[in-house]
């Protein structure tokens, strides 16, 4: 990755190398990444990124100040959005789709 890569195109050079992930346009204009038919997340250009997260998950990620509230479902556990403003936001936004991959890779593997 150069530093002339843009975020977006840094995440989805990080996410599309691990096994089963397909990217591309989602059915609102994103840009979703998903193992089979489960969306790992997906990113809205590169200011910000979407996901959904069980309950205590989101619960545990919401209190680390790494997620705030998706702007369609305020209030709501489990949707979950993501700004992105730094290679620090970058870093976290992979981190946080590599947590939905393991999830469901684990039970597809199963």
């Amino acid at each position: 990755m150069s530093d002339s890569t843009t975020p977006s195109q840094q995440i989805t050079e990080a996410v599309t190398s691990w096994p089963g992930v397909e990217a591309g346009p989602g059915r609102r204009g994103e840009f979703a990444f998903k193992v089979g038919r489960r969306e790992i997340g997906h990113l809205h250009g590169d200011h910000a990124a979407h996901f959904f997260f069980p309950k205590d998950v989101w619960a545990q990620l919401r209190v680390a100040g790494r997620i705030t509230d998706h702007p369609v479902f305020p209030g709501r556990q489990g949707p979950a959005a993501r700004r992105i403003a730094s290679r620090s936001d970058v870093d976290d936004v992979i981190d946080m789709m590599r947590i939905n991959y393991d999830r469901f890779a684990a039970k597809t593997a199963a």
